[in-house]
């Protein structure tokens, strides 16, 4: 059961108006406003904690929020959404006249320690891919959805909830809708579309005692759970002796690393993988060129 909310200014009036924007006018995902909220809740609670009003925050307050965040052990990624959140907020109450100064305006955001993605190379995909035990179905459902996976780049909750009119076999492409609500249209190469054909043909049926629209389906015949592929994922990484950290994100990242260390552009990349920010993107030129130099330095004779 959740908290009940206090009934201030804050959660009577700006929560809920600020909410409404971003579902009806910016049109966000369920999931996005929903982290929009906690982050929104906790501030308020702080307000009220603190004796202020939204309306009347200045820097030296926000300072303090987020100072009050990271003393009850808030990392920097999350303390940092937190403040994203509340620029939202603030321009929002500026736009709408209720404000005349955006607090969060030279507000600086905490230091991010950010790492190079962690990703497989060939000869482990490979061996991932190879883990399951087609000859039964759930190993062939398994194979295509890893296939699929390190094909396209999807993030788990994409792979997951991808439904029978999303795939397109014949062109050779899956239609996806990501973050935001925004669609794009990603390319199956020939493996993958092998795969789920196969998957399709000889094993789907097997599942499929509800008549749903999902692709991939549990042994019970419900659509594939974030969790259960996680499950999954694990299992064959054991099997394939995959000794590095491995998640749907480290084949997500590996799409993208082996994709750029093949040639492919940057800019293709970033569409592919759903970022609406080519920084975003950027992260896999590190990367290739952290490989490039231990190649460099492990071959080139006056290195």
């Amino acid at each position: 059961m959740s908290r009940e909310l206090p009934r201030s200014e804050f959660f009577l009036r700006v929560l809920p108006d600020y909410l409404a924007v971003l579902v009806v006018e910016r049109g966000l995902a369920a999931n996005t406003v929903s982290s929009y909220r906690h982050d929104l809740e906790s501030f308020g609670r702080w307000l009220d904690a603190t004796g202020l009003d939204a309306t009347g925050c200045e820097r030296a307050h926000l300072r303090r929020y987020v100072s009050a965040l990271r003393g009850r052990g808030v990392g920097a990624r999350s303390a940092a959404r937190a403040l994203a959140t509340l620029r939202g907020l603030f321009r929002h109450l500026l736009e709408r006249g209720v404000i005349t100064q955006d607090p969060t305006l030279e507000l600086e955001t905490p230091r991010l320690m950010r790492g190079l993605p962690h990703y497989l190379s060939d000869e482990q995909v490979e061996a991932l891919l190879a883990a399951p035990d087609v000859s039964k179905p759930l190993g062939l459902r398994d194979r295509a959805m890893l296939e699929t996976l390190y094909a396209t780049g999807l993030r788990v909750s994409e792979l997951v909830g991808l439904r029978m009119p999303q795939v397109r076999l014949d062109p050779g492409y899956v239609r996806v809708m990501g973050k935001g609500s925004k669609e794009r249209v990603v390319p199956l190469g020939s493996q993958a579309r092998q795969w789920i054909e196969s998957y399709l043909q000889h094993a789907r049926a097997a599942f499929d005692r509800n008549h749903v629209e999902e692709v991939f389906l549990t042994a019970r015949g419900t659509g594939m759970t974030r969790q259960a592929f996680w499950h999954l994922l694990k299992a064959h990484g054991r099997q394939a002796e995959v000794s590095t950290h491995l998640s749907p994100h480290v084949v997500r990242h590996s799409f993208a690393t082996h994709l750029l260390e093949h040639g492919a552009d940057l800019r293709a990349v970033q569409a592919m993988l759903g970022h609406a920010d080519i920084s975003t993107t950027e992260i896999y030129t590190h990367v290739t060129r952290e490989r490039l130099r231990r190649l460099y330095d492990a071959s080139h004779p006056r290195a």
